[in-house]
């Protein structure tokens, strides 16, 4: 049999747009770890084209970048987490955690209301 399970899924709304959410805060991590938005995309199993669209709605939707692009050359390109987009990373993933939390204290009273 399987329980029930809580989980939150935490999306920050910036007008009509997802300015944040899981998916992108794990986009921002393959980036740092990477160091491409190519290789995170790839790391992620989606598009180049999926991936630099999401780098551009989070980048828009911010009072200032949250990744930053070098342009090709000898060494190819690259991209950075910038000091906003590391603090954007850092205060969802915390902010995620304390909802998770939180919420699991109502997993009995779930469970009591969900068919077994």
């Amino acid at each position: 049999m399987h329980l029930a399970e809580i989980a939150v899924r935490l999306r920050l709304l910036h007008h009509d747009k997802i300015a944040f959410g899981p998916g992108k805060a794990d986009l921002l991590e393959a980036i740092a770890q990477t160091g491409s938005i190519s290789q995170a995309a790839k790391q992620m199993g989606m598009s180049y084209r999926r991936a630099w669209q999401l780098v551009d709605t989070m980048n828009g939707c911010f009072a200032a970048p949250l990744v930053e692009t070098q342009t090709g050359g000898n060494q190819g390109g690259g991209a950075v987490l910038t000091q906003n987009g590391l603090q954007v990373l850092a205060l969802f993933r915390k902010m995620e955690q304390e909802l998770l939390e939180q919420s699991t204290s109502y997993q009995q009273q779930w469970k009591a209301l969900l068919k077994p």
